[in-house]
């Protein structure tokens, strides 16, 4: 956005729940443990992705690059959120707020074309299971997921571009606890009919269309698994699309509820409420759902703690016997 005229422009105030402080400190530590058990499950996920060959898979290449995501997302966010409940003036510079709007765009664009692309693979897994390694091999897989990257950033360079050119008119507090879209419009002194129509064209590509595409992927899985003559194969494949599907409108119905209203009837506090979802709920869930619940997640997780704890003994050993070991060197008067 254009600073304002005021040469002392020192950055935008985020308002956050500043409007609710006896919320402040309950919601400080809801957040940082939500965010801890996040960071811990996505970490996880990549750590066990990379390190196990066994998960070696298109399906787990996918969902690292999804924990990857959360990771970043929540990391731009709720650093900033936590240090603004402990703190007075709950100033973002304007750079740091482009940076924030610039990269939660990127990874949230990036993240709903990744999820089309995942229920893609679970199509191919189920419905095309003689031809699944033919048909999602490696070079399919990277090119997919490096055209999820680089249409959700190429769309962020836009967005933040006309987003940030706007006039302020020395209008700095944003009421929200990051720099979002639909926010930072409301700052604006002019008219923005163009810029809300962008969005919400920008918005029908990211979030209906790949929405439309997965409903369509697990509407021929769901085919698929009825015509399964196993009754515990059904029931175990039902309970997996049900909760893949689950996370998948949190995602897309709290977005969609954000980006597909017009900015004059966003409702603050549940606006906000709303933002909380897309940006920790959902990142703690994605590796619960899509990974830890899984046996070969879980198997990979034993095989690398066994592993660790098999190398501390054999190097407690080692520096044990070297400890006991006697010394024959002599001295020489």
């Amino acid at each position: 956005m254009e600073k304002t005229n005021d040469s002392t422009f020192s950055g935008f105030i985020l308002l956050g729940f500043s409007g609710r402080p006896q919320l402040e400190t309950t919601l400080f530590v809801v957040i940082l443990i939500i965010y801890f058990l996040s960071f811990l499950g996505n970490g996880t996920v990549i750590l066990l992705s990379v390190l196990d060959p066994r998960l070696h898979t298109p399906m787990y290449f996918f969902l690292s690059n999804l924990s990857f995501m959360d990771l970043c997302l929540t990391t731009c966010t709720v650093p900033q959120t936590l240090a603004n409940f402990k703190g007075k003036d709950k100033i973002i510079t304007y750079g740091g707020c482009v940076t924030q709007l610039f990269i939660s765009l990127g990874l949230g664009g990036t993240e709903c074309v990744l999820l089309s692309v995942m229920a893609y693979d679970r199509y191919a897994a189920v419905c095309r299971p003689l031809h699944y390694m033919v048909i999602m091999h490696p070079q399919l897989c990277l090119q997919l997921t490096v055209t999820a990257w680089f249409t959700g950033f190429g769309s962020s360079v836009v967005q933040t571009a006309l987003t940030m050119t706007l006039p302020l008119c020395g209008k700095n507090q944003v009421d929200h606890f990051f720099c979002e879209v639909p926010v930072m419009l409301k700052l604006a002194c002019t008219d923005t009919s163009i810029h809300e129509t962008e969005m919400f064209t920008v918005s029908v590509f990211f979030l209906v269309v790949p929405l439309s595409f997965i409903l369509i992927s697990y509407g021929h899985i769901t085919s698929a698994v009825l015509k399964m003559k196993s009754v515990q194969g059904r029931r175990k494949a039902f309970g997996t699309c049900g909760s893949h599907l689950m996370v998948v409108i949190i995602f897309f119905g709290t977005l969609i509820s954000m980006y597909l209203q017009p900015p004059s009837s966003y409702l603050k506090d549940m606006n906000k409420s709303i933002a909380l979802f897309y940006t920790l709920v959902t990142p703690l869930l994605n590796p619960l759902i899509y990974s830890l619940r899984n046996k070969d997640v879980k198997g990979a997780l034993r095989r690398l703690v066994r592993t660790t704890i098999d190398r501390e003994r054999a190097n407690a050993g080692l520096a044990g016997q070297s400890a006991c070991a006697p010394n024959f060197s002599v001295t020489r008067n």
